[in-house]
């Protein structure tokens, strides 16, 4: 199915100018403005697009042929006839001789190019749950090797799914049916997803590169790059610390946005005891937001697509959807935490504590092959 891109600015600075209030010249009486030192005037990378640089999805989206779902399943038995745990998965155990060639280099392509890509081709309906997840970890492992927990818990698969259970679950972004605004996860090099199945409407992912943002804001707003570069943020979540929005580290534009950590939401109120923010640092959230929006790409998920997207330097967010009756069309994806030991950018010093959190070999870890209550008994059906 073709992607169906947002809209697109031809000249970037039009349709921010009523947006949310921003405006893209400097006001009167800010601070200076040009851009922080080591701040380039403009990101010339591929990293750098608009949803019409995109307009078919052979550009991001490779479909697997015949051959490579066979290779897919052979290395699925052969792994089973190991009979090791899952997690041990990795490229000499999982191989995928054509296929292979074929991730690692999108994972240049993630790491280093436009930052994202998916692969399709695969039904769910073909594999029971062991064995889907199996191969999940099997392709992502070409991509990225290093699993990352993604919650205090040590949850290593989080599943995504409509949950209207309590009225915290479905305040949830995770468990929430409505739309959410644009977001990088808290840690991880990349977040990945596996569609277990779509909504009946909606649900599409929406993503922006924050190297368009940055060029964006860099050109009209440099005053805004400033604040934004400055060690005040009073993030709330995971938990309370002061750090940047944005960092240029080794090259590399690096971009640790997410209103509710800021604003707080309906699942995570604010403490009134944080400080709030600034209307300076408000105005910087906003602009973000418009212009991603304006230059956002859509992309149109099917059942069994793997989604790859670099979580420092693209930001994206989801339509709300409708849920049908039958399980095919009750939307389920299944999210993990990646890092590569080769393609991995350098984390800056602010965000280090939770990219250690989430990677280091020591401490718990849950798979949960099926969406678990918040709270429940460890308790097994089956001997170890």
């Amino acid at each position: 199915m073709a992607a169906i891109t947002g809209p697109v600015v031809t000249a970037p600075i039009d349709p921010l100018a009523s947006a949310s209030g921003f405006s893209p010249a400097a006001r009167t009486g800010t601070e200076m403005s040009t851009l922080p030192a080591g701040f380039p005037p403009e990101l010339k990378e591929k990293m750098a697009w608009t949803g019409s640089d995109f307009p078919e999805p052979s550009r991001y989206v490779h479909v697997l042929v015949e051959n490579e779902v066979a290779e897919i399943k052979a290395a699925v038995k052969s792994y089973k006839a190991l009979g090791q745990d899952g997690d041990l998965i990795e490229p000499q155990n999982f191989p995928l001789p054509t296929l292979g060639p074929k991730l690692e280099e999108m994972s240049r392509d993630i790491h280093h190019g436009k930052g994202f890509g998916v692969v399709r081709g695969l039904n769910p309906a073909d594999f029971d749950v062991e064995d889907l997840t199996l191969l999940y970890l099997g392709i992502q492992c070409y991509i990225a090797e290093q699993r990352g927990r993604q919650d205090k818990r040590g949850n290593m698969l989080v599943h995504i799914v409509a949950d209207n259970s309590t009225k915290q679950a479905a305040d949830h972004h995770r468990h929430s049916t409505k739309s959410i605004t644009f977001h990088n996860e808290e840690a991880g090099d990349i977040v990945s997803w596996l569609t277990r199945s779509t909504a009946a409407t909606g649900g599409k992912c929406i993503i922006a590169s924050a190297y368009t943002i940055y060029n964006v804001l860099a050109a009209s707003r440099p005053d805004l790059i400033r604040t934004l570069a400055r060690s005040d943020w009073p993030f709330a979540l995971p938990k309370f610390q002061c750090k940047p929005v944005l960092f240029f580290q080794d090259g590399k534009l690096i971009m640790n946005f997410g209103r509710a950590a800021l604003l707080g939401n309906e699942a995570h109120p604010r403490p009134s005891h944080l400080p709030s923010l600034t209307l300076r640092q408000i105005e910087a959230l906003d602009a973000i937001e418009a212009i991603a929006q304006a230059t956002q790409m859509e992309i149109q998920t099917q059942a069994g697509d793997m989604h790859f997207i670099n979580n420092l330097a693209i930001l994206h967010r989801r339509e709300g959807f409708v849920n049908g009756e039958a399980p095919a069309e009750k939307r389920h994806l299944v999210r993990m935490r990646l890092r590569s030991s080769k393609h991995g950018w350098s984390i800056p010093e602010d965000l280090k504590l939770e990219w250690e959190e989430a990677f280091n070999k020591n401490g718990v870890r849950h798979w949960h092959l099926e969406p678990m209550p918040a709270f429940y008994f460890p308790l097994r059906i089956q001997p170890n």
